[in-house]
C-alpha cells in the first residue's frame, strides 16, 4: 500500500524563490552583447566512482561523460596520480532560444584522481562506452591478499627425571 505524502508549503516556496534567482540570473547573463559562453561559467566536474574488485583483481575507475566526444579526452598517470583532461562542446544554435532550464555545462574540464597503491598502471586499459569512460588496471599480485600457511609442530612431551 502507498502512502500518500503532503508537500510541505516551505519547501516550495524555497523552490519557487530558487526558480525566480535562476529567471533573474540567466536574463543578467543573455544579454545581447554576449555572444559567446563565458568560460568560466561553462566548465563542469564530471562525477566519478572507482572501486577495487577482488573477484576480477581489477582496479575500476568509472567517469560520467555524456555528450562528451571521446576524441576530446586525454588520460594521463604520473606515479598514482591520473589526470583526466577533455571538452564538452556546446553545438552552435541557429537561432537564439528561450530556455525553461539550463542545467548541462559545458566546456574543458580537468580532474585528477589519486590511484590507490599495487596498480600495475603500464597496463590500464580506458573504454568509453555510452557516455562512460571506464579504465581499468590489474592490482599487482604483491597487493593481493595472501593465504599463510600454518604450519603444525607436535607439542613435544618431557619425561620426568
Amino acid at each position: 500500500m502507498t502512502k500518500l505524502m503532503r508537500r510541505d508549503p516551505f519547501f516550495e516556496e524555497i523552490l519557487d524563490l530558487r526558480r525566480e534567482f535562476d529567471k533573474i540570473f540567466n536574463r543578467f547573463f543573455s544579454t545581447p552583447w554576449m555572444t559567446e559562453p563565458v568560460p568560466h561559467m561553462e566548465t563542469f566536474i564530471p562525477p566519478v566512482e572507482s572501486f577495487l574488485d577482488n573477484k576480477t583483481k581489477k582496479f575500476c575507475l568509472r567517469v560520467a561523460l555524456p555528450g562528451v566526444d571521446p576524441s576530446d579526452l586525454k588520460v594521463n598517470v604520473q606515479g598514482n596520480l591520473l589526470t583526466l583532461t577533455g571538452e564538452r562542446k556546446l553545438e552552435k544554435e541557429m537561432k537564439e532560444l528561450d530556455y525553461l532550464h539550463r542545467e548541462i555545462h559545458y566546456g574543458v574540464f580537468e580532474r585528477t584522481l589519486p590511484l590507490p597503491d599495487g596498480l600495475e598502471t603500464e597496463k590500464l586499459v580506458a573504454e568509453y562506452k555510452n557516455g562512460v569512460l571506464e579504465l581499468t588496471a590489474p592490482i599487482s599480485a604483491a597487493m593481493l591478499p595472501k593465504r599463510v600457511e600454518i604450519k603444525y609442530i607436535p607439542e613435544v612431551k618431557r619425561v620426568a627425571a
